[in-house]
């Protein structure tokens, strides 16, 4: 081949541009304690994070009942009473077997609001010497509130939903959902009774963080 000799690209060493936004990958039956889901696999190719929702029933694609649950080891797996995490999800998923149908986007990359799983066990343990969850993220160096939740919008059209009844108490998922062109019809409160280990970060997050926690009003003077 002279110099001045052509070839198909992919003969230069051209590579394929990399893939992004969000991929099915596999679905799965997935019985559990509250009932027979459906597991859908996703790959974030933007992150490289591995996602699943949870699918009950028929969702069809208006108003459907959905949780977006930030992922949460300590709650979700070991029942921490530092949050209400364990509960909320737990809470999620009685919910839309309940309604007969809805989904559960259970999204990793999310631990400590997205500061990670080390840095949120820091974070607990400065809120353990008398910081507030804001004040303990600041402290550290790391934003409040990291999450981005452009996975889930791609997951949920992949489903073909396109408006939600979206079970949270925090506007800022609601927002983020919205900014991504997931219609919200309706924001469905997900309201635990607090306990004495997550009484001040509750509160905190209705303080600080605007979450919608009407409940804690009839509360007394817990302390930790």
């Amino acid at each position: 081949m002279t110099e001045n000799s052509t070839a198909p690209l992919g003969l230069l060493g051209a590579q394929p541009s990399p893939r992004t936004g969000v991929e099915r990958v596999v679905t799965s039956p997935l019985p559990t304690v509250y009932g027979q889901f459906r597991a859908v696999g996703y790959l974030d190719h933007d992150r490289g994070d591995e996602q699943v929702a949870l699918v009950y029933g028929e969702i069809g694609t208006e108003d459907v009942l959905v949780r977006l649950h930030s992922e949460c080891l300590t709650g979700d797996a070991f029942g921490s009473r530092h949050c209400e995490c364990g509960d909320q999800l737990e809470a999620a998923l009685r919910a839309v077997v309940a309604e007969g149908s809805g989904v559960v986007v259970y999204l990793r990359g999310h631990e400590g609001r997205g500061i990670g799983l080390l840095a949120k066990l820091r974070a607990m343990a400065l809120q353990a010497e008398g910081l507030d969850t804001v004040e303990a993220n600041l402290a550290l160096g790391l934003p409040v509130d990291a999450r981005d939740y452009g996975v889930a919008a791609g997951i949920l059209r992949d489903l073909g939903v396109r408006s939600v009844r979206l079970m949270s108490n925090n506007p800022r998922k609601r927002e983020a959902l919205v900014r991504h062109g997931v219609r919200v019809a309706e924001q469905v409160p997900l309201l635990i009774p607090p306990c004495e280990s997550n009484i001040t970060y509750l509160r905190t997050k209705r303080e600080r963080l605007d979450h919608h926690l009407p409940h804690l009003d009839a509360v007394g003077q817990l302390t930790r």
